[in-house]
């Protein structure tokens, strides 16, 4: 049932050359493999270009990275070794929903960034991707299971304001303020719960009524096996 989850947890922090690309979703390192089951001519750039040579049918390729409309692969092509860019509609993979739900994944990825771009939160973020978005908690209460990360962060913002009190000079009768403490005053307070790693509440202190909440696709998860 879980095959793949680590496939769905990349990081959107751009650590690739192919995730430089705004329009790119890497897949480097995940070692994912489609079968081409119609002769695929493989293409320089993302969109199209020249001619780097072509996929025979039933040839095994790697997956490097995506756009919504195609995939960067690495494989023997009839001539050589080619890296390049193919249509997706001549590869196939054994789980027939594999191709739907990578479009999917595709889809959320480009969500992500640009919720961590503007610093927002969703419904269906990771842990991680919230981290990304707005840092670290400034209280957190949680536990680790086998599914993921169950608990509540918080976060708050605030300002401090002086104190003083009206003092009496005994020698001249005077009356001055004089310091006395500082007090922190809560102005905004944002808590976001998590059910195994995945936001599914989010409240803020802010809104009156209900919160205009952002609701994402969780991490999709599927196998290509």
């Amino acid at each position: 049932m879980y095959l793949l989850i680590l496939l769905l947890m990349v990081s959107p922090v751009y650590a690739s050359n192919l995730d430089k690309d705004a329009e790119v979703v890497s897949l480097e390192g995940e070692k994912i493999e489609l079968l081409v089951v119609e002769p695929a001519t493989v293409f320089a750039t993302k969109k199209g270009g020249r001619r780097l040579g072509v996929y025979p049918i039933d040839t095994k390729l790697q997956l490097l990275g995506m756009t919504d409309k195609g995939y960067k692969v690495k494989g023997q092509a009839t001539h050589s070794l080619v890296t390049g860019w193919v249509s997706p509609s001549k590869l196939a993979a054994k789980d027939p929903k594999f191709i739907e739900n990578l479009k999917k994944h595709y889809e959320r990825e480009m969500q992500i960034r640009e919720l961590i771009a503007n610093s927002e939160v969703a419904i269906g973020m990771t842990a991680a991707e919230v981290a990304q978005a707005i840092g670290e908690p400034t209280k957190k209460e949680s536990k680790q299971t086998k599914d993921g990360m169950t608990g509540t962060w918080e976060y708050s913002k605030g300002r401090e304001r002086k104190m003083y009190t009206n003092t009496v000079d005994p020698s001249t009768g005077q009356v001055y303020r004089k310091f006395s403490h500082i007090v922190y005053e809560e102005t905004e307070k944002l808590t976001i719960e998590f059910e195994d790693d995945v936001v599914s509440s989010i409240a803020s202190m802010e809104n009156a009524g209900v919160p205009n909440v952002k609701v994402i696709v969780p991490p999709v998860i599927f196998g290509y096996y």
